[in-house]
């Protein structure tokens, strides 16, 4: 009997959590910025909560931990929740020089950070970007990770480039007004990171690239944050890295180690996706056969926000297994 009213009071308390997540403006307001002195730069680390510790890995690479907290947050209830900006994102330090920011620094930076935790294991819920630290910490700390969820996200740095070169190709074939002041500017020598090309290339439309429902919005914090770090972005991506890519993350390649991965993994992707387009996502299957594998129908790279129903049901029974 105790049982069933344990497993009883669980389900409210996920369902609950289902419904409110990604609801509530005033999340960030429960969670309280500790930084923390690691390779001479302080790191803006936000922990709440109890239970077995979940870090949360935002995408970019550039973005800061909020939009992850603003769709994730409430899993305090449920869990510890560990959101953190990595060096040069959100509240952390700025490197003094941008060739420290790396794939493999922000996958040391977590190893450090779950040491300093304390922790002896960790799940991992990594979204775009966030996944490829994600995968490349589970390979490398095998026994430190207990479950891993890859929302819309990269096996290397190969399928980072095909992805490009696919949206490059809708956004051509789709907009082609748009696309003759991108060969134009090209043809100048201008490389995705220089403006004016950076804000042409960045102004076509969002559907069927990032959102299946453009009308969807983030849910963001109400106090001045650094949403977006461009330098970070182009360190590890590469100065045209919308057309080219290089920096570490073209090193980066996990297919064929992902079958040794230990932890329990769920891979998410959308229908819809640009950015993690499902031609490739569907790889997974091939290169991670002992992950459960998810596609979304009505989504494009956000998932959570797109079906959250769906998603946040899959999401609780997976962690809770």
């Amino acid at each position: 009997m105790k049982t069933l009213i344990r497993l009883f009071s669980i389900t409210l308390l996920l369902v609950t959590a289902t419904v409110s997540a990604q609801q509530d403006p005033e999340i960030f307001e429960k969670f309280e910025s500790k930084f923390y002195t690691i390779d001479g730069y302080k790191i803006n680390v936000e922990v709440l909560g109890s239970g077995d510790p979940i870090f949360f890995l935002p995408g970019g690479p550039g973005n800061s931990h909020d939009y992850m907290q603003g769709n994730f947050g409430q899993y305090y209830k449920t869990n510890t929740v560990v959101f953190f900006d990595w060096l040069g994102r959100g509240k952390s330090d700025d490197a003094k020089d941008a060739s420290e920011y790396s794939v493999e620094a922000d996958v040391a930076l977590m190893e450090k950070l779950r040491i300093l935790l304390k922790y002896d294991k960790i799940s991992l819920v990594g979204h775009s970007y966030g996944t490829v630290p994600a995968q490349a910490y589970a390979i490398q700390y095998k026994d430190h990770v207990d479950k891993m969820v890859l929302i819309n996200g990269f096996h290397s740095g190969a399928m980072w480039q095909a992805n490009c070169d696919s949206y490059n190709h809708y956004a051509k074939t789709h907009f082609p007004e748009k696309w003759k002041q991108v060969d134009s500017l090209r043809e100048l020598g201008y490389v995705s990171s220089q403006e004016p090309l950076k804000t042409v290339y960045g102004n076509f439309p969002t559907k069927y690239i990032y959102y299946h429902n453009t009308s969807l919005k983030q849910n963001a914090p109400k106090y001045k944050h650094r949403g977006w770090a461009n330098d970070v972005y182009t360190s590890i991506i590469g100065r045209d890295g919308d057309f080219d890519v290089s920096g570490s993350m073209i090193n980066q390649d996990y297919r064929q180690q992902l079958k040794d991965v230990k932890a329990k993994t769920l891979i998410v992707a959308g229908r819809y996706d640009g950015v993690s387009t499902p031609e490739f996502a569907v790889q997974y299957k091939i290169f991670m056969p002992q992950a459960q594998f998810e596609m979304f129908e009505q989504s494009g790279h956000n998932p959570y926000l797109e079906e959250p129903e769906k998603f946040f049901n899959l999401f609780n029974t997976f962690m809770n297994e």
